[in-house]
């Protein structure tokens, strides 16, 4: 039953892709990627986890939309997978790259400051 529901998740991430970029007409919208679904056992949910360029208000303002537009992605996505029942959306924003953004920063950091030599007196 997992291995059905892995299915379910990649076909669900690339048809809620299209749907977003296609069928949702808010000009609000950011720009969207959807990094992956995950879908429950017994199919009736599906986290959907987004990332949206743009600053932290334009994130929270897009997930806004999302939320509102659920049951229109729902339908659709039920219609284009032909499955009895849809999953039940829940989107959530994905941090994981700005996390990944951040460590690169450390790592620059920490390779700038040992490439720069410490000074050392010898005055002692």
């Amino acid at each position: 039953m997992k291995l059905r529901a892995e299915r379910m998740g990649w076909q669900m991430q690339k048809e809620i892709s299209d749907i977003i970029r296609t069928g949702i007409k808010d000009p609000r919208i950011g720009f969207v990627t959807v990094t992956a679904v995950e879908v429950s056992n017994d199919l009736s949910h599906a986290k959907v986890y987004v990332s949206v360029l743009g600053p932290h208000e334009k994130r929270v303002e897009t997930l806004s939309i999302l939320e509102r537009a659920k049951g229109f992605i729902r339908t659709e996505v039920g219609r284009r997978i032909k499955v009895r029942t849809s999953p039940e959306l829940h989107f959530k924003l994905d941090e994981s790259i700005d996390y990944s953004e951040r460590i690169g920063h450390v790592l620059q950091e920490i390779a700038r400051t040992e490439q720069t030599p410490e000074r050392v007196d010898d005055h002692d």
